[in-house]
């Protein structure tokens, strides 16, 4: 999931803007020059550098902190203003949040996605807040006339310990916007073991609005005089409206406009269609029903899932395109090895189906935009608004609504680009509503992949070559979106003898990041394949993970095209990852554990946006290949902090439980261009019932900077319990999901 880099820390350009408000209270904000977030700025340079967030303290001294990123269900409204309270040193109950609009100019980069948000604002969230207490520290010492140095706060308020005065910060807002700002390198950081807030479990701000049914989600917006709208695009992705019977849908009831929206190629922008708009939605979709379209198909009508595999086992067979990683004599060791395993291995494309389809709101009037809209990279669609519109971006306002659900579908702004175009076209306000079929068979799908996988084990059983030929997605040597693979994907730098090969089938199925992209396919595959080496070699597969972990890596090999002198990115850490396996296999009782007749233990782990994760499953199968996942142990090293416990446990077990999703019932099925599945009924989620009774969640506290927690808990849980289902079935699972091999759920 490509997303820009906030840098875990301020440079010296970096400065405090502070102000007053009304009532006397302190307005502060952290200003960070755009260049150190890598944007290139377009025409002169600003006239001011760029915010990152707020703290407003009034007079009565409530601390109102605005939390800039998206929330998606995620917890980022809590978590970002937990970190700048902590080092404020207030306390929580004290605590208002606001979500804010979208503002690059005020708020700097604001996006939901690939588990950033934790390590892009760790350091910089903290130092705003110390800095904000500095401050109130100054105003109060220059009251009382004394050296800051005997000054202490606690709770909102800064305490002089000789005369036993204090001060609430309400009290000193007004002298403190009056103080020149201190540089945010020198701020003085709490030592963490005096932490009161971060490391505490506290409940999701938007909690109580949410269970008592108030108006956060975007599909909850209305505006005054807002009207509906529905758009139909071709069932076949990026086919063209040739005929459609517009003229009958104006005439129905309740429908205002009917029009054809010619619209690009651009999968990601907005396509051709016919837009229906009316007093209602379900007056709008009752028109929808009536609408006849003839459709210009295009070339992708000759695609399907069946052709895509059939494809690629051709492909398989012949030599690969091109190596993305080489290391040693793969071919040779393989040729000359005692021992030599060979496995096939698929998974399909698979939608987001967030519980809230797509929407947005949209008010275009005298030349301006205002938009109300549920996206995970809102400040990107605001550009593609502007392109489709030819309207500038200071004339368009986009407050963020609350998201239900997104898993990276909302990376991709195609409906708040249909909504804000509708508006413009009929100059009124509307509502752009998706069906849930909409929603399932426009998406950009996690891309199928297939892997050919060769390996040899040597007489003691150790892993001494790796071959794998990736068939994938993309045209040329580029991937299509989400269907590449790191040519330092594990076991990649840890086996002597390695290839890792790939050829690529041009497609015209959108595709997109989903939750842990990549990751949440190829972890399936790597995991599972390397438990069938294990067996293989007659070891313990934890043991034999452990002694893959033990090797000594190989050099990190960059990106194609990163610039030279370029850090590396995250990288897979052995150590990290033999300590999550180690106490996973600890807490679960692997090897020693008793278990009933017809149930097994499967392990596997995973790195994934930063976070090692190990998890073991115990599966029971009854007849008939019914599963039930009693138990799933989950060891995660996301470094030396969770910010939240009670959101991190949210996020792991969230993470599993959509694992369980993707494993058993999820795929989107390709016929003639398009999708076939169209709702939940064929297209099923885990549910209540199916769940896991017990998710046992350990983290273990590295000294490592903390990082997220959206990604890397669901990957393991796909191979771990494929390989407890070949402890009972001596079969390997190699193609998924389980429900195509005969599997359901207990």
């Amino acid at each position: 999931m490509a997303t820009a880099t906030i840098p875990s820390t301020l440079g010296r350009r970096s400065f405090l803007r502070v102000s007053a408000i009304a009532g006397g209270g302190l307005l502060l904000s952290a200003y960070i020059d755009p260049k150190a977030l890598g944007q290139a700025t377009q025409g002169p340079p600003p006239a001011t550098l760029t915010p990152n967030a707020f703290i407003r303290i009034a007079p009565d001294g409530v601390v109102t902190i605005t939390a800039k990123n998206p929330e998606i269900g995620q917890g980022i409204k809590t978590m970002l203003p937990m970190l700048i309270a902590e080092e404020l040193d207030v306390d929580w109950k004290d605590v208002r949040t606001e979500q804010a609009d979208v503002d690059y100019a005020k708020y700097g980069l604001q996006v939901a996605g690939g588990s950033t948000a934790t390590p892009n604002n760790w350091d910089p969230m903290r130092r705003i807040g110390a800095a904000g207490r500095q401050m109130l520290v100054t105003a109060a010492a220059q009251t009382w006339s004394v050296p800051e140095s005997e000054c202490a706060t606690s709770s909102g308020r800064v305490l002089h310990g000789s005369t036993k005065r204090s001060l609430g910060y309400g009290e000193l807002a007004a002298k403190a916007a009056t103080l020149p700002p201190p540089d945010l390198q020198t701020v003085h950081l709490k030592d963490p073991k005096d932490y009161k807030i971060i490391g505490k479990a506290t409940p999701q701000v938007d909690n109580a609005a949410i269970l008592t049914g108030k108006p956060l989600f975007g599909i909850d917006f209305t505006v005054p005089g807002m009207l509906w709208a529905v758009f139909e695009k071709c069932p076949v992705f990026a086919g063209r409206v040739i005929t459609a019977n517009v003229d009958e849908i104006k005439a129905m009831p309740g429908v205002r406009h009917a029009f054809v929206v010619e619209g690009g190629s651009d999968l990601t922008g907005l396509l051709c269609g016919v837009a229906i708009v009316a007093d209602s939605w379900w007056q709008a979709r009752t028109a929808r029903q009536k609408l006849q379209v003839k459709w210009d198909e295009g070339r992708t009508a000759q695609q399907s899932s069946e052709g895509f595999a059939r494809r690629a086992e051709e492909l398989a067979k012949q030599p690969p395109a091109r190596s993305l990683r080489k290391d040693g004599d793969a071919e040779a060791a393989l040729q000359n090895a005692p021992k030599v395993v060979e496995a096939y291995y698929s998974y399909p494309f698979i939608a987001h189906a967030p519980l809230e389809p797509q929407n947005c709101t949209a008010h275009y009037q005298d030349g301006k935009l205002e938009m109300w809209v549920p996206s995970q990279t809102p400040q990107r669609g605001l550009g593609q608004v502007a392109k489709t519109l030819g309207i500038s971006e200071k004339d368009i306002t986009i407050h963020l609504t609350r998201m239900g659900g997104g898993f990276g579908r909302r990376l991709t702004n195609d409906y708040m680009i249909e909504g804000a175009y509708i508006s413009k076209v009929i100059g009124a306000p509307v509502k752009l509503l998706w069906t849930r079929e909409d929603d399932m068979r426009h998406d950009f799908y996690r891309p199928a992949g297939y892997h050919s996988l060769k390996a040899a084990i040597d007489v003691s059983g150790n892993l001494v070559a790796w071959r794998n030929h990736f068939i994938s997605f993309g045209e040329g040597e580029k991937f299509a979106s989400a269907a590449g693979i790191s040519p330092d994907e594990f076991p990649g730098r840890f086996v002597p003898n390695y290839a890792l090969h790939n050829s690529l089938m041009p497609t015209g199925v959108p595709t997109g990041a989903m939750r842990a992209p990549g990751s949440n396919g190829i972890a399936f595959v790597m995991q599972s394949f390397i438990d069938e080496l294990a067996h293989a070699a007659g070891k313990d597969p934890v043991q034999f993970r452990l002694a893959l972990l033990s090797n000594a890596p190989l050099a990190f090999t960059p990106p194609d095209g990163a610039p030279v002198g370029a850090p590396p990115p995250p990288l897979f850490d052995a150590k990290r990852m033999r300590g999550v396996l180690e106490l996973v296999a600890e807490k679960s009782g692997w090897g020693s554990r008793k278990l009933p007749k017809d149930t097994a233990m499967g392990v596997a782990f995973h790195f994934s946006h930063r976070g090692h994760f190990a998890e073991v499953v115990e599966v029971h199968l009854a007849p008939g290949n019914k599963i039930r996942v009693n138990k799933v142990w989950v060891a995660g090293d996301v470094g030396s902090q969770i910010i939240n416990p009670s959101g991190a446990l949210n996020e792991v077990q969230g993470g599993v439980i959509e694992g369980l999703s993707h494993l058993m019932g999820y795929e989107i099925t390709i016929d003639r261009g398009r999708a076939v599945q169209s709702n939940f009924h064929e297209y099923p989620p885990v549910r209540l019932t199916q769940a896991p009774p017990e998710i046992e969640v350990h983290f273990l506290k590295t000294d490592n900077s903390p990082t997220g927690l959206g990604e890397p808990a669901l990957p393991p849980v796909l191979p771990a319990v494929c390989n407890a289902l070949f402890t009972l079935t001596g079969k390997r699972i190699r193609t998924l999901p389980l429900a195509k091999q005969g599997y359901s759920w207990a």
